[in-house]
């Protein structure tokens, strides 16, 4: 592990996390307020002060909120070229928008930001054309490098991922049927070769049957730490072992 965990990684539930790192919170996705497993103390303003969020794609399972939690917090949104001029089409000012492309890197509430491929689709709730479907890779201001996959399969360049960025954790979505399951994050935790990971877009609906334990018992042998977390739950510095 190059650098400590400097920071806290909620899970809001389904796709969405929350980092708070450097005096900064930053959310990944926006389903929150329309997502059925989110904590209803983390609704609305409840999810508190947001300095940035990053979407990773259009679904509706990933932008619902976007717009309502920007306007109550201000923060910056960024993300694909396409998605964002939609977000300007909802009536986020432009000055509150960043939209960059794959192989991009920004920097935003104090870390850096890459966008990645990700393998899926992508379309608005009215249909529009959203640009391709990303991930991210998130490295905090004393290197600690996370990357959130997004909706994907796994694919050959997550090898290409873990040699450019190599990063200390994944968040990888493990759910199935709209997304890769255990059996695909496992091959796709060995490209990237990492070794501590976290669990996403699982749970939500009851196609999404892939579940942490599931995907624990591939790659546990190899070394590989699976954190589970329910809605809400969160992980710091102290699940790393002081690696």
């Amino acid at each position: 592990m190059s650098a400590t965990f400097d920071g806290t990684l909620t899970w809001i539930g389904h796709g969405t996390f929350l980092l708070e790192t450097g005096g900064k919170r930053i959310l990944i996705d926006g389903f929150v307020d329309s997502c059925p497993t989110t904590p209803e103390a983390l609704k609305g303003a409840g999810l508190g002060a947001l300095d940035a969020i990053l979407v990773t794609h259009g679904h509706v399972d990933h932008v619902a909120d976007v717009v309502s939690q920007q306007a109550r917090t201000a923060a910056t949104v960024a993300g694909m070229v396409e998605l964002m001029g939609w977000f300007e089409a909802q009536g986020i000012d432009r000055a509150e928008l960043v939209d960059f492309n794959k192989g991009g890197t920004i920097e935003i509430a104090g870390v850096r930001v890459t966008m990645t491929d990700a393998k899926h689709s992508s379309s608005t709730p009215d249909g529009a054309y959203a640009g391709e479907p990303a991930g991210f890779v998130i490295e905090l201001a004393n290197g600690f490098t996370i990357y959130h996959s997004g909706d994907t399969t796994v694919f050959g360049d997550m090898a290409l991922i873990g040699e450019l960025h190599e990063p200390d954790l994944a968040i990888l979505c493990i759910g199935d049927h709209y997304t890769m399951g255990p059996k695909l994050a496992a091959k796709a935790i060995e490209l990237l070769g990492v070794r501590h990971v976290l669990g996403g877009h699982y749970g939500t609906f009851p196609p999404l049957i892939g579940r942490p334990e599931g995907l624990r018992g591939m790659v546990a042998a190899h070394g590989v730490t699976v954190y589970e977390l329910e809605p809400g739950g969160s992980i710091d510095a102290s699940v790393f072992g002081g690696e």
